[in-house]
């Protein structure tokens, strides 16, 4: 008859919260636009966001898509050059460059298509 460890099982549940954290935190996106947080004043326990606008935002993604394309570019530059044995970081870095180029694409004619459409409302 076998007895479960109460330790040790305990140590494997946290183990696994642990890792799960890690691939949590290496998945997340470079590029998620959050508001600036306010101090939070003695009275008041909540954080209340900074207003953030449109260009703001923007220029943010913007400069993450801009670093994901010289990032990328420095690899494969590199690979080519002979600096570099890494292929398979440049080619995940290229990737991850045309992946958020077309991400930004995509918002962009969102945005225009949005446009147009307040553009044709009647005054």
């Amino acid at each position: 008859m076998t007895t479960n460890n109460p330790i040790s099982s305990l140590t494997s549940e946290q183990l696994m919260l642990e890792k799960m954290q890690q691939m949590q935190h290496r998945t997340q996106a470079d590029f998620i636009v959050k508001p600036n947080m306010m101090a939070v004043e003695a009275t008041n326990t909540q954080f209340t966001p900074a207003p953030l606008s449109f260009s703001q935002a923007m220029t943010g993604v913007l400069n993450t898509v801009n670093q994901h394309q010289k990032t990328a570019s420095d690899k494969i530059t590199a690979v080519e050059l002979g600096q570099s044995d890494d292929l398979v970081g440049a080619m995940v870095a290229s990737q991850k460059a045309s992946l958020s180029f077309s991400a930004l694409m995509q918002v962009r004619n969102k945005v225009v298509a949005s446009f147009e459409d307040v553009m044709k409302m009647p005054v």
